[in-house]
């Protein structure tokens, strides 16, 4: 008979006995609180004039409601959404009052997808978040001995034609009560001052956020962001800014660029003349080695806080190099609809990320994917009903009045914690190319590309084929488009204008991302030289793909297509400027 030689988990701190006893009881029976929740949610917001539509006379069962509610996605709700963004205080979807709108990462007709959410639903996202400590200190103990060095930012909003704000989840979330009033946590606490987190200006966020970091150095426990490019951003912006971090140290002045009053107030307590730390940063940087410039500069880090599944995983090499491998730990699964659950494993590594779907979190269902026929009404699945080894799109429905929706996200259940399924993260459906919260499908970069091979009309040329790649290789990442051209030769500027056309044409999420977040560099335009794409069919075709079902790939990631490509570029060109980009108004 083996015996099991790891070694015993810590034990459970007090402190954190009731939240994991809280996550036991969800997990051993997840249909019995499905159905629960259910029942709240139709009882909540039976008199909507959404669900009184599909007449079901108050009936609260899983089956009325699969048979009769139809599974929708963003377009079908759009003009109820609209009504609510113009000033419609009717319960059209909710019987609580919106209370704002959540601006998803994914567009609709170019413009950010806008979710309703009610007050109630901060508590319930305060719940998910209040979870995730004591599930990291079962791995990690002592975390309340230091401090966590998180770069955390607010984003641009807007206000709809009825009134509403409209912003991004973590935006809401960092300007709630709930964020700015927590109680004092030493589990929780934060190199950065929740006045960096909140300035508007992110370079004097950044900024802020660096020295706060730099300052307290040797309390840092772990380093973080929401998603990895942020992370990378932030050690990009160490690397040129380092000599300004280190004058305000040594001198205990802060730079006059940083003119928000607020942050000004608040690091006057805090800077203090520090030549020996100064010196300690100078001697780190000045030689300009980046590798393990994490642990180097903070000694004490046991992990990197980050989300790297789904595209961020592109940046797994990148976090490692700068990290020395430093653990990854993705801690939980959200989106602007919903909230789903929590990492039960948060050290694992990122390759072997699975989520736990909290059953009180919302209404759940799956349906298979690819689903079996077009019609996906009687094909979806219960939460407790997934097989382990299968693909599933997610459907939720929420107290905030989305019933059966489509998120676009598709999962892969692993296994289960207790009943739980469990579920790895395997891709936003239908996404192309996605450096930081951009997400871009086939037909916008068809689109886009459509729209700049018009410039070379007055050449004579034209746009033969072309694929893309999204390139995590550059701090920020930016989109690469391969273009074979036939007739004329386009010079330079040209082509820089068709890089631009090409940004210009993209939806407002990758526009903001360039202009306002800084999140995505400046779009490439790599021209190969003729041949090259029948080339690439050549290699497919040798790998085993079908000649008469083959065509051109539109974004490609295998590391040696890349390769073929490149060692066929001929020129490569970038966008000159950013495109424009203004917060859109709804209306």
């Amino acid at each position: 008979m083996a015996v099991d030689s790891s070694p015993p988990p810590p034990p459970v701190n007090e402190k954190f006995t009731k939240s994991l006893e809280f996550i036991e009881e969800m997990t051993k029976n997840p249909d019995s609180v499905q159905e629960s929740v259910l029942a709240e949610m139709l009882t909540q917001n039976a008199h909507t004039e959404y669900l009184q539509r599909f007449n079901l006379g108050g009936a609260t069962d899983r089956e009325s409601f699969k048979s009769k509610v139809p599974i929708v996605t963003y377009e079908d709700l759009q003009p109820e959404i609209q009504r609510i963004a113009n000033g419609d205080r009717s319960p059209i979807l909710c019987s609580y009052p919106i209370s704002e709108f959540l601006t998803s990462s994914g567009t609709s007709g170019g413009e950010r997808k806008l979710m309703p959410t009610i007050r109630e639903e901060m508590d319930r996202r305060q719940l998910l978040y209040s979870l995730l400590m004591p599930v990291m200190n079962l791995y990690v103990p002592n975390l309340d001995k230091g401090k966590g060095l998180y770069f955390l930012f607010i984003k641009a909003e807007t206000e709809t034609p009825g009134g509403l704000v409209a912003r991004p989840v973590l935006t809401s979330y960092y300007k709630s009560d709930q964020f700015k009033n927590r109680p004092v946590d030493p589990y929780n606490t934060y190199t950065s001052p929740d006045e960096a987190i909140l300035c508007e200006d992110s370079v004097q966020s950044m900024y802020t956020q660096m020295l706060c970091g730099l300052l307290l150095r040797e309390e840092v426990l772990r380093v973080g962001a929401v998603f990895a490019s942020g992370l990378l951003r932030a050690i990009k912006f160490l690397t040129i800014h380092w000599r300004d971090l280190v004058l305000d140290i040594s001198s205990g002045v802060l730079n006059p660029k940083i003119t928000d009053v607020s942050i000004q107030k608040r690091m006057a307590g805090i800077l203090k003349p520090d030549p020996a730390l100064a010196g300690f940063i100078t001697r780190e940087c000045e030689a300009e080695n980046w590798e393990k410039i994490i642990p180097r500069i903070w000694p004490n880090t046991k992990y990197l806080d980050v989300i790297v599944t789904g595209a961020m995983a592109q940046y797994i090499p990148m976090l490692d190099f700068y990290s020395g491998g430093l653990p990854q730990a993705c801690t939980m699964y959200a989106s602007s609809e919903c909230y789903f659950g929590l990492n039960m494993k948060p050290m694992t590594k990122p390759s072997e990320v699975c989520y736990t779907i909290m059953p009180n979190m919302g209404y759940f269902e799956f349906l298979p994917h690819p689903p079996e026929t077009e019609q996906v009404q009687s094909q979806a699945v219960e939460l407790a009903d997934v097989e382990v080894g299968k693909e599933y799109e997610l459907v939720v429905s929420t107290y905030s009045g989305l019933c059966r929706y489509r998120v676009g996200d598709v999962l892969k259940v692993t296994g289960h914690h207790n009943s739980a399924p469990q579920f790895k993260f395997v891709r936003r459906k239908n996404v192309l190319l996605s450096i930081d919260a951009d997400k871009t499908d086939e037909l916008e970069l068809q689109r886009a590309v459509e729209n700049a091979a018009e410039l070379l009309r007055e050449i004579r040329s034209s746009v033969v084929e072309f694929t893309s790649y999204a390139d995590a290789g550059s701090i920020p990442g930016h989109y690469v488009v391969y273009w074979e051209l036939s007739g004329g030769a386009p010079g330079g500027e040209v082509m820089e204008r068709c890089c631009h056309l090409m940004e210009e044409s993209m939806n407002t999420v990758y526009r903001q991302c360039r202009v306002a977040d800084n999140s995505v560099g400046p779009l490439e335009i790599r021209v190969v030289r003729a041949g090259t794409f029948e080339e690439l069919m050549d290699y497919a075709i040798w790998r085993g793909a079908s000649i008469n079902q083959y065509k051109a790939p539109r974004c490609v990631s295998y590391t040696p297509i890349v390769e073929l490509l490149d060692a066929r570029v001929v020129s490569a060109h970038f966008s000159p400027a950013p495109p424009r980009w203004t917060p859109e108004r709804r209306g």
